[in-house]
């Protein structure tokens, strides 16, 4: 054998390649690995591919917790994702003003997240002067992304174009809880007219509902907030629009129409015969809560999903307490109907200050569209199968140790993108019939639910002015129910309201209503 043929021999023997020696083709120590094609010509042998190196993403979220989140669900992420995540977690009570102090000085991160449909509101001005990419028409390149619900997505659309993606939520999810076995003593079924919801009410403060002998129960427990408290619910049993309203042709905002005078005047009713917690307007959800789950109040008008939480309160004051929902409430006009969100209570936003180019932001586009697979999703949402949920019946249920799942999976719960319908992920699992019967009513909601016209039209005066002349509104609204002022003094607000930027506010949504 001759020295090339004995070189080669070496060469092959370290690159650990069994193959048989094609005949004189001897090559030196920098010929590539070679190996026998079946037509008996060699070939260089491809190397390993590089695997890809993981993109790196810093996010800026809200957070609904007391403490930041420990990496056990972000670091099962990465994995799944290929990612290096950075999470800064602000806390949500004072986020808009981190967000507005990190836009003020361009540090906003790659993945922001705002706080609530409000602070979207306000960013429009910023996402008009071309602070933040525009997302849609890159979507059709993902397929998960793709499956966002287009009514949805619409309603986030800023001058008909689209730059961000959303947190879903069911559209219509408040009605009433009720004390049953209250209702049971008294011989009252659910109320199924604005009448009878009253006559509840009443009879949960001055029929002794719970058989004590006293005078020392409540009908209703509100808080202040006209829009997840009593309020808005109520109004829309008797027939108000959601927010802004056709009339004439063009658009009206609710406290205009009779129907949220006359919601008002329900309030005003409830509130003068102290039928409900006198001071509302400056109490807290904790406290309204409180006098729910101490025994005290019987009927909690606010998101149907909180029965979990109140039935837990509440038997543990109260053990042989029982409590039922309702929704299907007919007004003075004869109709159901439930306000609906649209279809969102968040939405993230891609500045281009830390995005720099097309190719960066497929690669952040890409982590969302791998967070919309059913393993993702189900991993941010429920936490780790086993530790902090079990599939049962096909659903998710919850692991008994809630500390933990809050603790550690809360944080990123409320950074979901979609919903269980467009991300595959698990539907929750409720031993609670209460529970059930409650999402089952959210799901009818949606058949009778009125939605907000303006939620997918801009008007520059509402993004300037709105949310300041919003409070001029709800200062009248209370002082009205609370009777410091009549019924010409709340016009006056109104007239108010239209002069310091409302009236330009209805010319605006009018027009865009009737392109």
């Amino acid at each position: 054998m001759n020295k090339k043929a004995i070189a080669l021999g070496s060469i092959l023997t370290l690159s650990m390649i069994v193959t048989a020696c094609s005949g004189g083709n001897g090559n030196n120590a920098s010929t590539p690995d070679l190996t026998q094609s079946s037509g008996g010509a060699t070939q260089a042998t491809e190397k390993p591919a590089e695997p890809e190196k993981p993109t790196e993403i810093t996010i800026m979220l809200p957070l609904n917790i007391s403490e930041t989140p420990p990496d056990t669900i972000k670091k099962e992420l990465e994995k799944l994702t290929n990612t290096k995540l950075t999470y800064q977690f602000f806390p949500a009570d004072t986020y808009e003003e981190k967000l507005n102090a990190s836009f003020a000085t361009g540090s906003l991160p790659q993945v922001t997240y705002l706080k609530n449909q409000a602070t979207f509101l306000q960013m429009k001005g910023a996402i008009r002067d071309g602070q933040f990419w525009e997302i849609g028409p890159y979507l059709a390149e993902f397929p998960n992304l793709n499956k966002l619900k287009p009514e949805i997505l619409n309603n986030t659309k800023v001058d008909g174009k689209l730059y961000s993606l959303y947190i879903g939520r069911p559209l219509a999810r408040q009605g009433i809880i009720y004390r049953k076995d209250w209702a049971d003593n008294l011989g009252l079924g659910a109320p199924t007219t604005i009448d009878e919801l009253y006559a509840m009410i009443e009879k949960f403060t001055n029929g002794d509902p719970d058989k004590n002998g006293q005078n020392d129960t409540l009908g209703l427990t509100d808080r202040n907030d006209l829009i997840y408290g009593a309020f808005k619910t109520l109004s829309a049993y008797f027939g108000t629009p959601n927010n802004w309203g056709e009339k004439d042709g063009g658009l009206q905002p609710e406290f205009a129409f009779d129907q949220y005078v006359a919601t008002m005047d329900f309030m005003k009713k409830i509130r003068d015969n102290k039928l409900m917690n006198v001071d509302f307007a400056a109490t807290s959800k904790t406290d309204q809560i409180n006098l729910f789950t101490s025994g005290k109040a019987g009927v909690y008008i606010g998101s149907l999903q909180d029965v979990n939480s109140l039935n837990k309160d509440l038997v543990k004051n109260v053990p042989d307490a029982v409590i039922e929902v309702q929704n299907v409430v007919t007004g003075p006009n004869g109709e159901n109907a439930s306000w609906a969100i649209p279809g969102y209570n968040n939405v993230v936003l891609f500045p281009k200050g830390a995005i720099k180019d097309e190719e960066q932001l497929k690669k952040v586009l890409a982590f969302f569209d791998k967070m919309m697979t059913p393993e993702v999703a189900n991993l941010m949402y429920w936490g780790i199968e086993g530790t902090h949920y079990n599939v049962q019946d096909g659903k998710a249920k919850a692991s008994d140790n809630a500390e933990l799942t809050e603790r550690e999976v809360k944080g990123y719960k409320d950074s979901v993108i979609g919903e269980p319908e467009t991300n595959g992920m698990l539907e929750g699992f409720h031993d609670l019939a209460v529970r059930v019967h409650a999402e089952q009513l959210i799901v009818e909601s949606e058949k009778v639910a009125v939605h907000d016209p303006t939620a997918p039209l801009d008007s520059a005066t509402f993004t300037e002015k709105g949310t300041q002349l919003q409070e001029l509104i709800k200062d009248a609204t209370y002082k009205y129910i609370y009777g410091d002022i009549d019924r010409a003094g709340y016009d006056k607000a109104i007239e108010d309201w239209k002069g310091r930027g409302g009236a330009q506010m209805i010319e605006e949504f009018s027009a865009a209503f009737k392109q």
